[in-house]
């Protein structure tokens, strides 16, 4: 028997290993692969925000969890175009455990270095990108039972229960998830960006707020699964406590912009001119590229369920497309 976010990990850690699990042939859809204008947008969100930080001859510029490179490929190709001085100023890292993901990563971006996690990045100012990262990252799960509580663990391809402390008042049948890494890993990054300099970019799916709810789930093949059965052989993710983020980044330093949908916050960068520009340059996939990006930015789509949020330093202006 093991705790829930020790199952996660593990379960988390031989799927990646797998290699390439995205796209139609995999188990899931990322927004890059959705449409390159999403990579390209963030790309030129993070060329404005390295201006703000008053253009560093020298930047580090991240991503955690890259996939299979669309989203860091599709941002550079749009910066080396529309503002070279900071492509030229750019060193590419990306944040990959997987040794059979960076071999697909090193296809699109070869001069990337790569790491396992934040901790050995360069030191200096940097703009991190994160995307669909945090839902990835395991969870502790509470339920409200009787006049107290327990927490799930996992024993033989099922939930047993143990007393747990105290989770505050809450009606019977309740579910309450903590995810310690994304806590942690927030606080991390705050702590970064407020003594280096630098803004982090969050674009994940779950509520502003709150973080109770069962929302444990699995994908395998595009379809639900038994997020219990087969650890290592489905995507496991659970929706982010934005707030939760939010609030941890602030205790450790850093102002924190959003949450906002991201449909807004896309729209508000620009998604939708740009996509219609690349339609215009390729009629024959015009019909293709404006359904995607319109599946970013609908609320019905993912414009609404997904969220954006900034971590950054205290000093930088409100980020482009956080504007109040």
């Amino acid at each position: 028997m093991e705790r829930l976010d020790a199952f996660m990990a593990r379960a988390a850690a031989a799927y990646y290993a797998r290699g390439d699990v995205f796209g139609r042939g995999g188990d899931f859809i990322t927004a890059p692969e959705i449409s390159q204008a999403f990579g390209e947008c963030l790309g030129l969100w993070a060329a404005v925000s390295w201006q703000a930080m008053g253009a560093p001859a020298r930047v580090i510029l991240a991503e955690l969890g890259p996939g299979r490179g669309t989203l860091m490929a599709d941002a550079l190709r749009a910066v080396r175009e529309a503002m070279p001085a900071f492509a030229a100023a750019a060193e590419v890292h990306l944040i990959e455990a997987s040794p059979a993901l960076r071999a697909v990563q090193a296809r699109r971006v070869p001069d990337a270095t790569w790491h396992g996690g934040i901790d050995t990045l360069p030191p200096g100012p940097a703009v991190i990108l994160a995307n669909e990262f945090f839902d990835a990252l395991p969870i502790r799960q509470f339920v409200r039972r009787g006049a107290g509580w327990t927490e799930r663990f996992v024993a033989g391809g099922t939930f047993a229960e143990q007393a747990a402390p105290d989770q505050g008042e809450a009606p019977e049948g309740t579910v309450r998830e903590v995810s310690e890494a994304s806590l942690a890993l927030a606080a991390s990054l705050a702590r970064r960006l407020a003594a280096r300099g630098g803004a982090a970019l969050i674009l994940d799916y779950g509520p502003a707020g709150s973080g109770f709810g069962d929302t444990l789930q699995a994908l395998r093949g595009h379809e639900r699964a038994d997020p219990l059965a087969a650890p290592g052989t489905v995507d496991l993710t659970a929706h982010v406590d934005f707030a939760a983020l939010a609030a941890a980044a602030r205790h450790a330093g850093a102002a924190t912009h959003g949450p906002l949908p991201m449909g807004v916050f896309l729209q508000r960068l620009g998604l939708m001119a740009r996509s219609a520009i690349l339609a215009r340059m390729a009629p024959a996939q015009a019909g293709l590229i404006l359904s995607g990006a319109q599946r970013l930015v609908a609320p019905e789509g993912m414009g609404r369920l997904f969220k954006a949020l900034c971590i950054a330093h205290p000093a930088l202006p409100s980020p482009a497309g956080f504007e109040p």
